[in-house]
């Protein structure tokens, strides 16, 4: 226990560190990426929403924006499949929408490596080992990510989420973040079949929402 608070704490500034260079060293691409959306989608450039971070403590989280504002004959949002543009995809499957998360990160409200965030909704349909994954601040990338990132199930992301709880230190996340490089070189598994991410999590042990 003594060792896991040590790396906690060792942890947070190489967060804060790395993410202080990489918003100063990507400021370039993070201009040009506003720029393009600006023009690509308009307004706003950023898409905010609060998410749970640690102990389900809620944050709001900063991504380049992907989507349009295509509303149905109800005045409904259409699905976020139908939302998703081609810049938005590429951006996806890029990670380019995630740079302003490094934010996130300098702010102390998520890790460079650790469970995604996802919707402040799900908090209530996890079981009590699901929810283990906000033991720790939710990262940019995580060990769901690099062995599967959407392309998978609930139950086998939930699965792997728990198992950097409890696993969590150096060697895990370095190697975390090095197969990270690699899968966004190969864009591979950026969305499941047919959705803009994944299917909706409505609770169970792989709990996708009927649709």
């Amino acid at each position: 226990m003594a060792d896991r608070r040590a790396f906690d704490a060792q942890k947070r500034a190489f967060d804060a560190a790395v993410a202080a260079v990489g918003l100063v060293v990507g400021a370039p691409v993070l201009v040009v990426v506003a720029a393009v959306v600006r023009w690509r989608l308009g307004t706003p450039v950023l898409f905010r929403q609060w998410r749970p971070g640690r102990d389900g403590v809620p944050f709001e989280l900063w991504k380049f924006r992907t989507m349009t504002d295509a509303r149905g004959p109800d005045g409904g949002f259409l699905p976020d499949a139908e939302r998703l543009t081609t810049l938005g995809r590429w951006l996806r499957r890029t990670s380019l929408d995630e740079l302003p998360e490094l934010v996130n990160v300098l702010r102390g409200d998520m890790s460079l490596v650790g469970p995604r965030p996802l919707l402040m909704e799900y908090l209530e349909h996890y079981s009590p080992a699901q929810a283990r994954r906000h033991e720790v601040r939710p990262g940019l990338t995580g060990w769901a990510q690099v062995n599967g990132r959407n392309a998978t199930t609930w139950a086998a992301r939930f699965a792997f989420d728990v198992e950097y709880v409890e696993r969590r230190g150096w060697r895990l996340d370095l190697r975390i973040l090095a197969r990270t490089v690699t899968q966004v070189v190969r864009g591979s598994g950026s969305a499941a079949p047919g959705e803009a991410t994944m299917p909706r999590f409505a609770g169970g042990a792989d709990g996708a929402e009927a649709r």
